[in-house]
């Protein structure tokens, strides 16, 4: 009972200071000292040690330099033409399904997450194209509108995937094998909103009406896509083969995107200038997320709290099912109110140790822990996605989030079947990493 005192006791601190408006790494670090001085009763030279030492050692990760590298990619592309040409490249291949270029939404926004690792510049790039060009031609808005949240919310679980380096760091799993780990996932949400959009199109054919020819052809299609495919296989291509490290991987994904604008002329110094700013403060927000959350898993680690709590955990002997339950509730209440790397980092001090204690793999956990935070970004008050596309529609953020909810359901049952079958999971890193 103690434990769980001192657990709610955390908990409720933090709240209390970021509904003061605080910012959530402050908030973090406060928390971490306050809890070794009140709960700890460490005085302010050991605080003081501690939290340097920590401070150091996070800051010092090799890994974390993916994640500006990865960042700075996203904004080059975000900032370039290359969007335009996916949309244009995937309209022709989607014409003649049932939902016509509504899929280009689907679609678009899978092929893009391979080369952005974030939801809202997946939502924003692939959206400021498609909103426009599915109002003109009279689709559906609801479903264009929800099918976007959906599919933008695949940026951070379709490799190379910023949450999913959080996490690696955090957890000490593989980033290799974690990017592994989400492409049969990120491709089974993919075919299920592919097929849902299908299915609500074939009953009511008024939802998408019959695209025109465009006289575009496979091979044009095809040759619009390359620039994005090819990203694709240099980054993805260099992970999987063991050529590059994630972070080696970033850093050439950044070159071959400046060396492609360069080709095509659309590298400016004002593009990078404004590409650099972008990422700048994307990185230091997320990095400084990072080092935050590690000092407050280390206060919890001298209090004792996650053992402790994975041993209560243990000692009430849930099943599996209700614990992996427990979970997931928990974590689409904290996406009611955090980003997904916040709710990330201030987590997994408590959740993994009982996850582990409870027998689950934390490589699958890391999927399906994108998995609840994707839900969260399609989630008022505070999704990302539906502020994203709020900003480009101009709909009340109650429409955006009443579109997306088909799509939240899809995503809940992508989480239930990998807790069915978690080989889907643990299937390409366990045949490509061995």
């Amino acid at each position: 009972m103690e434990t769980l005192l001192v657990g709610a006791g955390v908990i409720g601190l933090l709240l209390a200071i970021l509904a003061l408006g605080s910012w959530v790494f402050a908030g973090l670090v406060i928390v971490a000292m306050l809890s070794l001085w009140g709960l700890g009763d460490f005085d302010a030279n050991r605080i003081g040690l501690i939290l340097s030492k920590i401070l150091f050692r996070a800051a010092n990760s090799w890994e974390l330099s993916a994640i500006p590298l990865f960042i700075l990619m996203g904004e080059l592309i975000f900032r370039s033409n290359i969007s335009e040409r996916l949309f244009r490249g995937l309209t022709p291949l989607t014409r003649r399904l049932p939902g016509g270029i509504l899929h280009t939404n689907v679609l678009g926004c899978t092929l893009f997450a391979a080369v952005s690792g974030s939801s809202a510049a997946t939502t924003a790039t692939i959206g400021k194209i498609t909103t426009r060009e599915l109002a003109q031609r009279q689709y559906d808005r609801g479903l264009s509108i929800g099918s976007l949240a959906g599919a933008g919310s695949l940026g951070l679980l379709i490799p190379p995937s910023i949450v999913m380096i959080v996490y690696g760091v955090q957890a000490e799993v593989s980033i290799s094998k974690l990017f592994m780990a989400g492409v049969l996932p990120g491709l089974l949400i993919a075919a299920l909103y592919v097929g849902y959009v299908g299915l609500r199109c074939l009953a009511n054919p008024a939802l998408a009406p019959r695209a025109e020819d465009t006289g575009t052809n496979v091979l044009q299609a095809l040759r619009d896509l390359a620039p994005v495919l090819g990203l694709i296989v240099i980054v993805i291509g260099a992970i999987y083969t063991g050529i590059a490290t994630p972070s080696e991987a970033a850093a050439v994904g950044c070159a071959a995107t400046m060396a492609l604008l360069l080709w095509e002329r659309q590298l400016t110094v004002a593009l990078f200038l404004d590409a650099l700013r972008g990422a700048l403060v994307s990185a230091v927000m997320v990095c400084s997320l990072l080092v935050a959350a590690a000092l407050l898993s280390t206060a919890m680690g001298y209090l004792h709290l996650p053992s402790e709590l994975a041993g209560w955990i243990a000692a009430q002997s849930f099943s599996p099912v209700a614990l992996l339950l427990a979970m997931a509730l928990f974590y689409v209440l904290l996406g009611l109110f955090l980003d997904g790397i916040s709710i990330t980092v201030m987590s997994l001090p408590i959740t993994l140790p009982i996850i582990i204690q409870a027998g689950y793999d934390p490589l699958w956990f890391g999927v399906f822990l994108v998995i609840m935070v994707e839900l969260g970004q399609i989630t008022p008050p505070v999704g990302f996605n539906l502020f994203v596309l709020q900003g480009l529609t101009g709909e009340s953020i109650g429409r955006v989030a009443l579109a997306a909810a088909p799509f939240f359901a899809l995503m809940c049952l992508a989480a239930l079947i990998i807790s069915v079958w978690p080989t889907i999971v643990l299937w390409l890193p366990t045949v490509l990493a061995g």
